[in-house]
């Protein structure tokens, strides 16, 4: 239930997404890694695609967040297409985003209430049947609190960069 931290991050085209431009929404946080097995299975088997198609029709905004020590645009923007994501991957190229959330796995996902506050911090699913995700925002669209806000993310672990040395 704490306010989300905000951020401002480009895209794989460059573009500017900020949080804030996503006031009175539901807003979906993938923390992604293309070269992470248990991320890049998560988009092979299409949950996360099935899982953002599902909602986004409903207004839920989905951005992917790749904190990757070494990533570069060019190979995201080819990797969004391979797989079908239909949804930006933001560059979070110093660390600083993926820290303030405390993302610690690829993929860990964040869903955010339309107040902004965080509303679920964990896994995508069960690795089975049950879809964590999912069942947060289909309790914040009906107007009812996230009845499991928390699970333990699984994959690999979260490449940050170095913090740079003040």
């Amino acid at each position: 239930g704490k306010p989300a931290p905000i951020f401002e991050l480009k895209d794989h085209y460059g573009k500017t997404f900020k949080l804030s431009d996503f006031k009175d929404k539901i807003v979906v946080l993938e923390w992604i890694n293309r070269n992470c097995p248990a991320s890049r299975g998560c988009h092979e088997k299409s949950t996360m695609q099935g899982t953002y198609k599902k909602y986004a029709k409903k207004g839920v905004i989905w951005l992917a967040i790749d904190t990757t020590v070494g990533t570069d645009a060019e190979s995201n923007r080819v990797y969004a297409a391979e797989q079908g994501l239909a949804y930006p991957i933001l560059h979070d190229v110093d660390g600083k985003v993926g820290r303030s959330y405390g993302a610690a796995t690829t993929p860990h996902m964040y869903v955010i209430d339309k107040k902004g506050n965080l509303a679920y911090n964990g896994a995508i699913d069960d690795r089975g049947d049950k879809n964590y995700v999912a069942a947060a925002v289909d309790d914040l669209l009906a107007g009812r609190e996230v009845a499991k806000s928390k699970t333990k993310p699984y994959g690999c672990s979260v490449k940050y960069p170095p913090v740079a040395a003040k």
